[in-house]
Order: structure tokens, then C-alpha cells, then sequence
């Protein structure tokens, strides 16, 4: 029987743009980060950064120290969040009608310059802030471990005090599902810019 639905962040439920991203650095002098921002597994600094290994400003600067162009922290804040794209009203609508049935948790490889953005503006939709979507969220650069590390999974079973069995699992990594099967937790793959209700749908949620 499931009774906690836990979803990804970004390419379940938030749209990503790596291209915009990528031409945003690029006017700011940073042209070697194609490899670096990966929608999937972020490397170097971006992962440093999505387990708190640095701060906000060590990795604003670290980018200042690359770019040809020395562009102020801003512009590289403002090109990072330009890799954010919307959230469709429907996945949020969706959200809210799923919460009346279940306990619904977000896991989250992110890190400290997107997720609060978004929780304030993405979130912010028919006077419902993010605590109206989710029961929890369980997000990378707070607990310093991201997927698909065993470490995250365990935690957040261990503080929900659920059975994986009960779980089911919705992210656009395979890698990510692989690691969470492992410990028995249901998944469901979910490809981007697809309709998250038809997922919801093929596993009798609604």
C-alpha cells in the first residue's frame, strides 16, 4: 500500500533550461561549463556546491575566477537561476490534490542559491506557499549527502519512519531510481516535460 509519494525537483516537477543557462554564462565570460552543469549529475563546483562542501559566495567567486569577463557575483547568480525554468500550474494543482491522500515529500539534489528562489517564487501560486505542496522536503545541500548515495535514501526512511514498500519514488534519473530500488522503495521514471498526472495514473494513485 503506498502512503508517501516522494518527487524529484528539477525535471519532475520544475522545467530546466541548460541551453539558456549555458548562453547566460557565456555572455558573462564562462564558456566551460557545459560538462560541469549536467541536468542529471553536476560536477566540480557544482557539485561542491549541492552538498554544501563550499558556501554561496566561494562558488560565486570560484565562477568570478574563471570567467574572461570579471563579472560582478550577480550576473553569475542570474545566470545560474536562469537554468530554472516554470513549474506548469497543472503538476502544482496536481500537488495539492495528491497531499489530501497522501504524504508528500520532495528529494532534492539542489543547493542553496536555487531551491530558496523557487520555493518563494515557484511555489507561490494561488496564495499556496511550498508548505501547502509538500509535508517535507529532503533536499541535498541541507543534509550534505545527495543522491544516488544510499546515505539520503536512508534518511529520509529513517525520519519518516516508513517502509520503502510504502514509498513511491518519482525522478528522471534512472541512476537515481536504481539506487532507491535497492532498498525496496517503488519508483517511477518520469521523462522531462512530460505529464506528470499520467504517471500518477498508470500507479492507481488517482
Amino acid at each position: 500500500m503506498i502512503t508517501t509519494l516522494i518527487f524529484d525537483f528539477g525535471g519532475v516537477l520544475i522545467n530546466l533550461n541548460k541551453e539558456k543557462a549555458l548562453r547566460n554564462f557565456e555572455k558573462i565570460g564562462l564558456r566551460e561549463t557545459a560538462e560541469m552543469l549536467d541536468n542529471y549529475f553536476p560536477v566540480d563546483i557544482f557539485l561542491q556546491l549541492e552538498i554544501s562542501a563550499i558556501s554561496n559566495d566561494e562558488f560565486l567567486e570560484h565562477l568570478q575566477s574563471l570567467s574572461t569577463e570579471n563579472p560582478a557575483k550577480e550576473q553569475i547568480r542570474d545566470a545560474f537561476l536562469s537554468f530554472l525554468d516554470d513549474i506548469p500550474t497543472e503538476k502544482l494543482e496536481l500537488l495539492l490534490e495528491l497531499k489530501k491522500r497522501y504524504r508528500i515529500l520532495m528529494l532534492s539534489n539542489t543547493n542553496a542559491i536555487h531551491f530558496p528562489y523557487c520555493a518563494a517564487t515557484r511555489f507561490s501560486y494561488n496564495n499556496h506557499t511550498i508548505n501547502d505542496f509538500f509535508d517535507k522536503c529532503y533536499l541535498s545541500y541541507e543534509l550534505k549527502t545527495a543522491k544516488p548515495h544510499r546515505e539520503i535514501f536512508d534518511i529520509l526512511l529513517k525520519t519518516e519512519n516508513v517502509k520503502p514498500e510504502n514509498c513511491l519514488f518519482f525522478d528522471d534519473s534512472q541512476q537515481n531510481l536504481d539506487a532507491a530500488q535497492a532498498l525496496g522503495i517503488n519508483t517511477q521514471l518520469v521523462e522531462p516535460f512530460s505529464d506528470l498526472r499520467k504517471y500518477c495514473i498508470l500507479s492507481n494513485l488517482i
